[in-house]
């Protein structure tokens, strides 16, 4: 019996744990009279995704990848349409897929994930050609992006430097906003179009996202007061900001930004600069990907507090 190839890409300056254990975890995981396993250090932006798409056109079985959101962007858009398996072992600062995969992560559980065999299919999408699978948007999240790409140490607390340091400086823009149920003018906040419910660390911009029901759901959060930031924190947290009165949800296959001028747009927690118009589209069920039999979500932590909330992210 011929065997399986695995291809294992590790980024190892993404997240803040250190991966040197994960070639031995996961060359004892396999079963080597099945699998043969190849581990692979990427070096440079970009990386992973030429290992992801030298592996595919050698027809690989799987290939793994231990980092953050962004090495599993890098990956997983060589993998989409085609009949090589995705497998996620989380080591990010959001693990944003991973999370709303109900992916473990603890890295030993996580492996067991891909050894079980239960694959999903999933939805993927596309923001002027740029490919992303939980979310994309413009306006304070990708200045947030943008921000943190200059951080030197990762982590929950440069999350939320910035976002405090961010809420003054950054402004407000307007946007006409063209979807399958016609044409918006806002003035927005944020504007992000989720695949996934969550950008990651469990901070959730859209509750009801499903990533394999072929639409993406699109949130548009109009300016807020000072004194409104709180709650809306909160809400980010315990999945209810579908509810804040400043939020406006639709639900679309395809979706037109059109704004003043070019600019950041952010693609998996990466920022990259675009311009003015910014086509989005969602690609019913592209991708394979190890992950648990699909559970009910938890309800919401109504109780939760401010101060609980924000101490937990930064705890993740």
């Amino acid at each position: 019996m011929e065997k399986a190839s695995v291809c294992v890409i590790i980024n190892p300056v993404s997240g803040t744990e250190s991966k040197k254990n994960i070639p031995e975890e996961v060359a004892s995981a396999f079963d080597q009279t099945k699998f043969d396993v190849i581990i692979r250090i990427t070096g440079y932006p970009g990386h992973a995704t030429e290992i992801a798409k030298e592996a595919v056109k050698n027809k690989f079985a799987y290939v793994l990848t231990a980092g953050g959101d962004g090495t599993v962007n890098e990956v997983a858009k060589a993998l989409v349409n085609t009949d090589t398996i995705l497998g996620i072992i989380p080591f990010g600062s959001g693990n944003g897929l991973a999370r709303d995969l109900h992916i473990s992560m603890d890295s030993d559980k996580a492996i067991q994930t891909i050894l079980s065999g239960n694959i999903r299919t999933i939805d993927y999408g596309s923001a002027n050609e740029h490919i992303f699978f939980c979310t994309c948007g413009v306006g304070f999240d990708a200045f947030i992006s943008d921000k943190f790409a200059e951080e030197k140490k990762r982590g929950p607390l440069g999350y939320m430097r910035n976002i405090v340091e961010s809420v003054i400086e950054f402004r407000p823009e307007e946007y006409e906003i063209t979807y399958d149920g016609g044409t918006l003018h806002e003035r927005a906040f944020l504007l992000t179009c989720a695949n996934a419910s969550q950008y990651g660390n469990e901070v959730y911009i859209a509750p009801g996202a499903d990533m394999e029901d072929g639409k993406m759901n699109v949130s548009i959060l109009k300016p807020l007061n000072p004194n409104e930031i709180p709650q809306t924190t909160l809400q980010l947290f315990t999945r209810n900001i579908d509810k804040n009165s400043k939020m406006i949800s639709l639900i679309t296959s395809h979706l037109t930004i059109k704004r003043k001028k070019s600019g950041i747009l952010h693609v998996d927690g990466e920022s990259v600069k675009t311009g003015k118009d910014i086509e989005v589209k969602i690609f019913h069920k592209g991708l394979k990907v190890f992950a648990p039999k699909q559970i009910e979500e938890k309800p919401p932590k109504e109780k939760e507090n401010i101060f609980t909330a924000i101490t937990r992210w930064v705890n993740v």
